[in-house]
């Protein structure tokens, strides 16, 4: 492969092609060019992001025979993670190179960085013993350095899917579940060694059966992506915890200083509320799969609410407001979720509850100590009991 003319290659994507016809680099890449303008908008339009040296130069390595030409595409990346996906994914929907039909699959994305990160480690090791032959090291900082970088070989592999783990996985209470192979390095490089990885956009069933058996916490990416994922846990897996980078910025770059702060921050899993972008995305799904017949025994037990309720439950959507009512119908009080437990204490009865957030164990509780009979919200923890005579309804 030619010289790439690029600042910081992260990641390289790998791609057969293969043409019905005699075509040459050229063609190859004019396609690609061609056919993905304008796809992803102008912030990933892969001109201009050749240009500013975020992308580099496209390979093509074809070869002609029986009058179809196959081959392999190589795009270097210096973008994050998911913008280097989707740009993998832009790259399959060429269809025609010049007159002739063709497709393109990604076999696969490479982090460059792995390469570089064991020839420090292996670099280091030599150096640190000709220091130790030659001479005793006068500096704390020298050690550190090397100490750091001889935690990213502590990398393994895991469970049947052989996921990016820290070497403590199996001994630790507790475990920290990222998104890929560069946020677990870089956790082992600030020392924490109970991470591991999903590595990939489905939760491995690995990722699974450890979340039942320790305490979990969710740390991902402070970016669409990362709500994605996190969605995706909270249905499959049991999660504890839920933390996100700094928004726009990816785990495997954050500081020492700004992983701790996050991994402060964290929330109950039960209080993580969905944005309301992903909800409608939901609700659609659940209204499709209702006309198909999938959801008509939840429909049937779902239990009777006033149509006045969800009416206003409409209303409250993407607001991450709750609104409490007295027996006739009255508002009592207007507060945001966060603040209706301050509010619950402050009233002596209510008759409903009707909230832009999740139903957990503790509100149930609350609720019914209030006399609430209807608690109307976007979804409900699992409850191992119901009060009587209250009426739980979750969109």
């Amino acid at each position: 492969m030619g010289k790439i003319y690029i600042d910081s290659v992260k990641y390289l994507i790998r791609a057969s092609i293969e043409v019905n016809g005699l075509v040459d680099k050229p063609d190859v890449i004019g396609a690609i060019f061609g056919q993905t303008e304008g796809l992803l908008g102008d912030e990933l339009e892969m001109r201009e992001l050749q240009k500013t040296g975020r992308i580099g130069r496209i390979e093509a390595e074809l070869t002609h025979k029986n009058g179809k030409t196959t081959g392999t595409v190589i795009i270097p990346s210096g973008l994050g993670m998911v913008e280097t996906a989707i740009i993998g994914a832009a790259l399959e929907t060429v269809d025609r190179v010049g007159p002739y039909e063709a497709k393109i699959v990604v076999e696969r994305i490479e982090d460059t960085r792995d390469v570089k990160r064991r020839y420090v480690v292996e670099r280091a090791k030599e150096l640190l013993n000709r220091m130790l032959s030659e001479e005793i090291p006068d500096t704390k900082e020298v050690i550190e350095k090397v100490k750091s970088e001889l935690r990213i070989s502590e990398v393994t592999h895991y469970g049947p899917e052989k996921l990016p783990a820290g070497p403590e996985v199996d001994e630790a209470e507790e475990i920290i579940v990222v998104e890929g192979r560069a946020d677990v390095i870089n956790l082992l490089k600030h020392g924490i060694k109970n991470v591991i990885a999903i590595n990939g956009n489905r939760v491995p069933k690995t990722i699974v059966d450890l979340s039942r058996r320790k305490t979990t916490t969710l740390f991902v990416d402070g970016d669409r992506g990362g709500d994605l994922i996190t969605r995706e846990m909270l249905q499959k897996a049991d999660v504890d915890f839920v933390t996100k980078a700094p928004d726009g910025k990816e785990v495997e770059e954050l500081t020492q200083k700004e992983i701790l702060k996050c991994l402060r921050r964290k929330i109950p899993a039960e209080d993580y509320v969905i944005p309301a972008a992903k909800r409608e995305e939901s609700k659609k799904k659940a209204k499709k799969a209702s006309k198909n017949g999938e959801n008509k025994e939840e429909e049937k037990s779902r239990p009777p609410v006033p149509e006045e309720y969800l009416k206003i439950f409409e209303e409250l959507k993407g607001s991450l407001t709750a609104r409490i009512l007295d027996e006739n119908n009255k508002v009592v009080a207007e507060v945001p979720v966060r603040e209706i437990w301050k509010q619950l204490k402050e009233i002596d009865r209510a008759h409903a509850i009707i909230m832009d957030g999740i139903a957990t164990l503790r509100l149930v509780d609350a609720a019914a100590s209030k006399g609430v009979k209807y608690l109307v919200s976007v979804k409900k923890t699992k409850l191992e009991r119901v009060p009587e005579g209250l009426i739980i309804y979750a969109d």
